[in-house]
């Protein structure tokens, strides 16, 4: 009886240990409940695009970035307890880029604008920023 209570008691822990392990490994997606608008000068390309994305995604509470180079936006879906426009703004100013809150909506002003989803325009791009000597991303912003 004891083996048989033993045998139960390790497999019980190793079932529990195993459930830890597992939800510290998953990430729960982060959802929006606030869209910033940033106003960001000195991209060139799809090249600048990926920075500012790679450079927002890594901020804990952003679940989804656009960027429209040719229009100069920037658009983050973010969650509000976990961070500011203001942060953001700051973060693509970091990489680079002039950037500035335009203003923040909520996911259901900004779908009644636009008649879309936030981040249904979300495209990774790639390509050559400019090259040549003090070209690059960022390299056109003005001062």
């Amino acid at each position: 009886m004891n083996a048989k209570k033993i045998s139960t008691s390790i497999l019980v822990i190793t079932v529990i240990t195993l459930l830890v392990v597992l939800a510290f490994r998953v990430r729960i997606g982060v959802t929006a409940d606030s869209v910033a608008v940033l106003k960001t000068t000195g991209m060139t390309c799809g090249s600048c695009s990926s920075k500012i994305t790679k450079a927002l995604e890594s901020l804990k509470g952003v679940a989804v970035t656009e960027v429209d180079v040719n229009g100069g936006w920037v658009i983050v879906g973010y969650d509000t307890k976990t961070v500011k426009p203001e942060s953001l703004a700051q973060k693509v100013s970091g990489t680079g880029f002039a950037s500035n809150v335009y203003g923040v909506l909520t996911p259901e002003e900004f779908k009644q604008i636009t008649g879309r989803n936030v981040g249904q325009n979300a495209a990774r791009q790639s390509g050559c920023c400019g090259g040549g000597k003090g070209g690059g991303c960022g390299a056109n912003r003005p001062s």
